[in-house]
């Protein structure tokens, strides 16, 4: 593995984190304090980034990243202007070797742009666009200017595809286990590792720097936070230890509205939690109902799923109760204000044909009929926040 050399992404990655530094010590020299400070913060993400990849998979490029970066953050802290430039400087020369080492080794061939493109989940990155497109609607109550709604989907869709790459390389081991998952680019060797990794690191500390310099950092925070909740706690940790964890995981796909909503307003109000309460209850009667559809591929995995661990009768049990809980929440944005008569009956009519699938399956718990709750709940949510995005822009 020492002798593989970096792939594109983690060049870009150590490009970006030069040219940042430099960027920083130029605006510090010249005392250019506001931008300075700016170009100093964006600088972060990227060596922050290359340490985690030299850290997994490339060693060599560990000691100058960690010096680039402890130098750098040496740097913030340092009393003194010739301290403090000083610091920079030595952070850009150490970001400068670890770029340079980024171009040893041996190359590894280059996977097809499909299977990268598969990396970020598509499919379910649409959704988390359309729950954060509709959150800033509701925030901005009405359409925002087209360049932030732009520049917001932009960062948006860079952190869920990031977050997503990572998880394929996190979940390799089980995807392999299981047939709706085993011919994935990296569980079937089509993208190594090491490729996806970085791909997945390029994409996140890319959406941190475009949403911090061009919304606000609040927005690039909660983009940050849902990408970390997602690979680290949801992923790496209760996917494989609880059967619990769809409920607790699930926080990572409600953060999307939050985005919208900072990016909208600078702030995140109870109504945006609302938005995100909303998201975080569908998830669990979203996810259980394929959860039946796949339990055997769940088992071979050895992953604790619901219908795993507690049967198929606990499970359609839970289905109902937060089924149950969704549709009185939904009501919730109404009952603070926030939208409208028209939200409302759409959110009642649509809870109701939810809640009665959910107690369909509950009575007889078929195939069939999982698999219509399953995909009914991707249209619900998709239908209940366009619903939030007509009421706010009347």
């Amino acid at each position: 593995m020492l002798d593989v050399r970096p792939g594109p992404w983690l060049r870009l990655i150590a490009v970006g984190a030069a040219a940042a530094a430099a960027l920083a010590v130029v605006s510090g020299a010249m005392s250019l304090h506001t931008a300075h400070r700016a170009l100093a913060a964006l600088a972060v993400p990227p060596l922050a980034a290359l340490v985690a990849a030299a850290w997994v998979a490339h060693r060599r490029l560990l000691a100058p990243s960690v010096a680039a970066l402890g130098l750098f953050l040496a740097a913030a802290l340092a009393v003194g202007r010739p301290l403090h430039i000083g610091f920079a400087a030595l952070a850009l020369a150490a970001a400068l070797v670890a770029t340079a080492e980024t171009l040893r080794g041996e190359p590894v061939a280059a996977a097809p742009w499909r299977d990268y493109l598969t990396l970020t989940k598509p499919r379910i990155m649409s959704l988390l666009l359309l729950t954060g497109a509709c959150g800033m609607i509701v925030g901005a109550e009405g359409f925002p200017s087209a360049w932030l709604f732009v520049v917001t989907m932009a960062g948006l869709a860079l952190a869920c595809g990031g977050a997503s790459a990572l998880n394929h390389v996190l979940d390799r081991d089980i995807d392999r286990h299981m047939r709706r998952t085993d011919r994935r680019p990296v569980a079937a060797d089509r993208v190594a590792p090491t490729r996806a990794l970085e791909f997945g690191l390029a994409l996140s500390a890319l959406s941190f720097v475009l949403l911090a310099s061009l919304v606000n950092v609040l927005t690039a925070l909660l983009a940050l936070t849902g990408n970390l909740f997602y690979v680290f706690v949801y992923t790496r940790w209760l996917k494989r230890s609880t059967p619990q964890n769809i409920v607790i995981g699930g926080a990572a796909g409600a953060i999307p509205p939050l985005v919208g909503w900072a990016a909208a307003t600078g702030n995140v109000t109870v109504p945006a939690l609302l938005l995100f309460a909303i998201v975080f209850f569908w998830t669990p009667p979203h996810f259980w109902a394929l959860a039946l559809l796949i339990r055997r591929d769940y088992e071979a995995a050895g992953v604790p799923m619901l219908p795993v661990v507690r049967g198929e009768r606990e499970t359609t049990k839970q289905i109902v109760l937060y089924s149950g809980v969704l549709v009185a929440v939904t009501a919730s944005p109404f009952l603070w204000g926030t939208l409208g008569v028209p939200y409302l009956v759409a959110a009642l009519v649509l809870g109701a044909v939810f809640f009665v699938l959910a107690l369909g399956l509950r009575r007889k718990p078929t195939p069939r009929r999982a698999a219509l709750l399953f995909h009914f709940s991707l249209l619900y949510l998709a239908l209940l926040f366009a619903a939030m995005a007509v009421d706010a822009a009347l």
